[in-house]
């Protein structure tokens, strides 16, 4: 899971991405959280809505199929997915707990993905760090989505889908 560095804080690794030469659309969280890291799975807790919001977004229930194969569809849908941080300090997975972050360089590794035309952001910690290490990009749709962490409970689900469903204009 991480390294315990003091005052009950661990640090935290994030995931390589999940992305092809392919990807149109990236969807960057902040830092996996314990669940995720523990399973060795982007977005793993059962109370986390990731995978039914952007199974509502591709039209699949990818919630009904195996993790790698969930990856495969996304990636064949030009979907990709990866996290603004590197690593991080925190106790627990709430984002408002991260310390110490380190943050990836978004803007290199775009340049990197021929075919991206849109970043979505899952939360305000992914939006906040993602835009400012994207910078201008003129060519990029950067969206701002609710998180869909079940701890993010002040907007109702079927608002979060609707938001969510924009994604649709992006994935093949």
């Amino acid at each position: 899971m991480g390294a315990t560095v003091g005052g009950g804080m661990t640090l935290k690794f994030a995931f390589p991405p999940s992305v092809d030469t392919d990807t149109r659309l990236l969807v960057l969280g902040s830092l996996p959280g314990d669940a995720s890291i523990r399973q060795g799975e982007y977005y793993a807790h059962p109370g986390n809505g990731f995978w039914s919001l952007i199974g509502e977004a591709t039209g699949e229930d990818l919630r009904a199929i195996p993790y790698a194969m969930r990856l495969q569809r996304l990636r064949a849908r030009g979907v990709g997915l990866w996290d603004v941080m590197e690593s991080a300090q925190r106790q627990g997975s709430l984002d408002g707990a991260i310390r110490d972050a380190a943050l990836r360089d978004l803007g290199q590794f775009a340049g990197h993905l021929p075919a991206l035309r849109a970043v979505a952001f899952n939360g305000k910690m992914a939006a906040l760090h993602g835009r400012r290490r994207l910078g201008h990009r003129p060519d990029l749709a950067l969206i701002d989505l609710p998180s869909s962490s079940g701890a993010y409970a002040s907007m109702a689900r079927a608002q979060k889908t609707e938001i969510w469903g924009g994604l649709r204009d992006w994935v093949a």
